[in-house]
């Protein structure tokens, strides 16, 4: 996420609240003499709806900037404090004149601070004063110092324990110490708990009654949180720098991006996309799921309408402009005391929000992730549906029939193995596994592929029976194997012969540009 002058990019609300640090900020002196005095707080009645957009993104200079965090806060509550007073008897203000005027604040407080420092000899260069107004920016929006390392799309994931134990995976695999992301433990939770109150439609909390946090930031990244159940407070973010990914990407269409699948697997999934086949994506968490997702869903034509269910919003398929009938849901975590069924009040699952899916009139139903009883309704709906698609975890390709299995029998009573693998059966058509090969310990690289495309043909003797079409070969990469039966005549349909592959199948070998550099000597 960037800063842009002018426009709304940021959707938090923020809500001024003295913060239980300021005392003790306030009575420890500055490295640079600026007096930690905090004015008065003026607070509105009201909550103020606004996007702060002020501070756009730099281009990296040689000078090393240094912010004053303690005068990051202090000059946030005199904007915060401008703002309250502009807002007092205007009456409506859209959130456009609120942008720009909190735009217009902050560079006026940063300026006036400026102006300070140079009168008392120790002037800014214009790169600190530019870093000291991201980083008001930044707390105005709520995310406080995070907002650095979210810029930064070299980034892959942040894992933060406590305050000031920041690691850094970047996306070529290395592992950097990143700086702290606030003075205290109890300030950390502050910024996480103030993400919480501002993220979005779906409410979400972080507490000691609700001690765990799950959402999406602005940019798309995911957040997963918690304290008091851990020995400080733990944070994860994984970010995601390809919102808008198509099949011919990850089949290499990209410089410098390793492909996930080759041109015959690209063809094969465009088709089976056509031919309206359920799908079930799998692997390991950060094996890029969520990024295959993406992909087959950029096959989805345009005038259709589709419903995608998520735990927190993470694909962003409904923000894409080729998908503009694309429906949205989100679960909502319950809140207060658990009512006759054991639920918290106002808790709205996956499974819940299955049903009202079907109710919308559409053939396909997109499920971000399946972890749970979920997986039931999930099948039941692909077994009235066309399309369809989820992604489930699983360790190894021959795991996934028994994890669905595994969580279809947590639905209930009623459920049991033989009725789930029957469920599945009927439902699936094609289960899409990627692996993961992680060789950043040997100095090598994380390797993300596709291994196996598995026609589902229904159960039998006490399993749910399937065919490999595609298979790995001698370094872990998919190539075709065997040509598919039950899902044969759909594909046709829609113009795909799968004859063609028996070629391939003969030769025993795919359409992969270039081996792949694997540190283990797997490459040919």
């Amino acid at each position: 996420m960037r800063w842009v002058p002018g426009r709304c990019v940021v959707r938090f609300e923020p809500v001024f609240q003295p913060q239980p640090d300021d005392r003790r900020i306030a009575e420890r002196p500055s490295p640079n003499g600026f007096t930690h005095q905090p004015p008065p707080l003026v607070v509105s009645p009201h909550p103020v709806a606004f996007v702060p957009t002020v501070a756009a993104a730099q281009p990296v200079s040689q000078h090393r900037t240094q912010v004053d965090y303690a005068a990051v806060r202090q000059l946030r509550r005199r904007v915060s404090q401008a703002l309250t007073v502009w807002l007092r008897g205007r009456g409506e203000t859209s959130d456009d004149d609120r942008c720009q005027e909190c735009d217009r604040l902050t560079r006026d407080v940063i300026a006036e601070y400026a102006d300070g420092q140079r009168r008392a000899g120790m002037p800014l260069s214009g790169a600190d004063e530019q870093a000291l107004l991201r980083a008001v920016a930044a707390d105005l929006a709520g995310l406080g110092r995070l907002q650095t390392l979210l810029e930064d799309t070299t980034i892959e994931e942040i894992h933060v324990l406590g305050c000031d134990r920041v690691r850094i995976t970047r996306r070529d695999g290395t592992v950097d110490l990143g700086p702290a992301i606030a003075d205290s433990d109890t300030e950390m939770v502050e910024t996480l708990q103030s993400i919480a109150r501002r993220a979005g439609a779906t409410e979400r909390s972080l507490s000691t009654a609700k001690p765990t946090l799950d959402l999406q930031l602005p940019d798309g990244s995911r957040l997963a949180a918690t304290f008091v159940v851990s020995h400080r407070p733990y944070a994860v973010i994984r970010k995601h720098n390809t919102l808008h990914v198509s099949l011919d990407d990850i089949a290499g269409g990209r410089p410098g991006v390793e492909a996930m699948i080759d041109p015959l697997m690209r063809d094969f999934l465009r088709a089976a996309m056509r031919a309206g086949l359920n799908i079930m994506v799998a692997g390991l968490a950060g094996a890029g799921k969520t990024t295959l997702l993406r992909a087959l869903a950029a096959d989805i034509p345009e005038p259709e309408a589709f419903v995608v269910l998520e735990e927190s919003r993470e694909l962003g398929l409904h923000t894409h402009a080729a998908h503009p009938w694309a429906m949205s849901f989100e679960a909502r975590e319950g809140h207060g005391e658990r009512g006759p069924d054991g639920r918290p009040a106002g808790e709205v699952t996956i499974a819940d929000l299955i049903p009202l899916a079907l109710r919308m009139g559409v053939l396909r139903i997109i499920v971000g992730e399946v972890r749970s009883r979920e997986i039931v309704p999930m099948l039941q709906a692909m077994t009235t549906s066309r399309g369809s698609m989820c992604t489930i975890h699983a360790r190894t390709p021959t795991a996934v029939t028994e994890r669905i299995i595994e969580l279809a029998l947590s639905h209930g009573r009623d459920m049991t193995a033989d009725l789930a693998r029957r469920m599945a059966g009927n439902a699936l058509d094609l289960i899409v596994y990627i692996t993961v090969e992680d060789e950043t310990g040997i100095g090598g690289r994380k390797h993300r592929f596709v291994s196996h495309i598995e026609e589902v043909d229904g159960t039998g003797d006490a399993r749910i029976a399937i065919t490999t079409l595609f298979g790995p070969d001698h370094d872990g990469r998919a190539i075709p194997r065997h040509l598919p039966h039950r899902v044969r005549d759909q594909l046709l349909r829609v113009g795909y012969d799968p004859r063609q592959l028996a070629g391939w199948i003969d030769a025993g070998r795919g359409a992969w540009a270039h081996p792949r550099q694997s540190l283990l000597g797997r490459t040919p």
